[in-house]
Formats: C-alpha cells, structure tokens, sequence
C-alpha cells in the first residue's frame, strides 16, 4: 500500500460506499420480518461488536470529562439509523440517500463564504423540490418516507458537528467504537420492543451480522485508512457518489425503478455535493454515517 496511498485509498472509499450501500438492500430483506427499528438495532450492536474488538477502545480510553460529548454522538448516530431506516422502508434507496444528503450539504456550505456555493445550493434545492412528493402519480413518493429522509439529514448534518468535536477529543476509532456503543443504548431497546422474539431467531441474526459488519464496521474502519492518505476535499467529493451507488443498487438487487425526474433529482444532488465539496475550505472535515 506505501508505494501508492492515495490509489488505495480512492479504492478504500469506493469500496466503503459500496458496502454501506449493499448493507442497507440487505437491510431492506430483513423489513418485513422485524421492522426496520429492529433491523437497525441489529446493525448497531453487531457493528458495535465488530468497531470494539478492532479498535480496543478500552486501552488508553478517553478521558471522563469526554463521556457526555460521546453520549451525544451514540445518541444522534441511533436515532439518525432508525430514522433513516424507517424512511427506506417506505421510500427507495437512492431517493432517501439523496434526501438524506441535504444535511451534510447544509453543513458545508454553511461553512463557506464563496459565492460560487449559490450554484451548489440552486442544484440541491432544485433536487430536492423534484423528489418531494407533490402529486398523486406513479412517481409520488410517501410522504412520510420522505419526512423520515429529511430527518435523517438534519441528524446527519449533527452527527457531523457533534463529530468534529468528538474527533478533537478522542481519537478517531475508539471514538467510533464508543459512539456505535452509545448508539446501541438507544436502538436495541426500540428494536426489541418492536420486533420481540423474532428479533433472536438464527437466520435473523445472522442476518444482522452482515447488515452490521457490511453497513457499519467495513466502511468505517475503511474511511478511516483512506483519511490519512488523502485530502478531505477529495474524500467529500468521492462520498458524492453515494446516491448514484444507491440508486444503481437500489435497481439492481431490489429492482426498485425511477423515474426519469428522479433520476434527475438524484444527479442534481450528487453535482451539489461534489461542487460544495471542490469549493469547500481547505481544512474542513467531514463524516459520514
């Protein structure tokens, strides 16, 4: 890997995006049998498993006048997976990524003083207007998937601020590690009391393995070796493609069809995220969920 970081880290990151993306089509398999608040309460604990056996956050751990900041950062990361996962129970895949990424887009461009970010908030915008749900056609979506999507992006812009602080505090796997821990206080108890016995059946748990280790513990871990070999301007540019990942996946393995309009609603939000990205401050951070 030391003769070409930065190759491997692009392929680090596209082969965290995908993974991400592929745990939550097999997320969507496991619906209807426990509901999305205990397929989430699946992927954090055994996301949680998988973060604290690689990263040992208990050696060297961060100090307790850290603690409530880190509670703050497991709470928002629960709540924004089961309300994103609540929202793709009803929405497809690609479309609630898309949504979802008003908040992290809201984040950076809030951050910038640039002129040129009033085209990247005219795409957004744009975008988002397209895939609201105005009619009664075939195209209309949920309404309430949709509110779930928007939500999570809110969440998301959050769990993106709440992280920059955490990250000055401790350091970045161990505080993923506790965060996913945290996170599990809040989504297990949920799930359980949704999806009850069901929940602990082998299949279904085996299951929640691969949606953990796929959806969670690969793109974290993943995303963390490609920071350290690459600017942050370009890992917020390569994230951009995780609509398009989505929605290519979302087609493919759940055969969930777009519209045309929608389909352009989704470029729209992906040539958003890559100019707020190309234009952003040089220093900023980022992070993903």
């Amino acid at each position: 890997m030391s003769k070409n970081p930065k190759l491997w880290a692009i392929i680090a990151v596209l082969i965290a995006i995908v993974s991400v993306q592929l745990g939550a089509t097999l997320s969507k398999h496991v619906f209807p049998l426990v509901g999305s608040e205990g397929t989430t309460a699946l992927r954090q604990f055994f996301a949680t498993v998988s973060l604290l056996i690689v990263f040992q956050p208990w050696r060297s751990g961060p100090e307790r006048r850290h603690w409530p900041v880190l509670a703050l950062y497991g709470a928002i990361l629960g709540v924004m997976n089961l309300i994103f996962y609540a929202s793709i129970a009803r929405i497809p895949l690609g479309i609630a990524v898309a949504l979802e990424f008003s908040g992290p887009l809201t984040v950076a461009i809030l951050g910038s003083r640039k002129w040129s970010d009033f085209i990247w908030v005219a795409c957004a915008v744009a975008g988002l207007l397209i895939l609201l749900p105005w009619g009664n056609g075939n195209a209309a979506l949920d309404p309430l998937g949709v509110v779930y999507a928007l939500i999570a992006g809110v969440l998301w812009g959050l769990y993106i601020i709440v992280g920059q602080k955490v990250g000055d505090r401790v350091h970045g796997g161990k505080a993923v590690a506790l965060g996913m821990a945290f996170s599990t206080i809040f989504t297990v108890p949920i799930g359980v009391a949704f999806a009850g016995a069901a929940l602990w059946s082998p299949v279904i748990m085996l299951y929640g393995v691969g949606i953990g280790i796929l959806a969670s513990a690969i793109p974290y871990a993943l995303e963390m070796i490609a920071l350290k070999a690459m600017p942050a301007k370009t890992f917020g540019l390569m994230m951009s493609l995780e609509p398009a990942v989505a929605a290519l996946l979302g087609l493919v393995i759940l055969h969930e069809l777009l519209m045309p309009l929608q389909w352009l609603a989704v470029a729209l939000v992906i040539i958003a995220s890559a100019g707020s990205s190309l234009t952003a401050k040089r220093g900023s951070n980022d992070a993903t969920a």
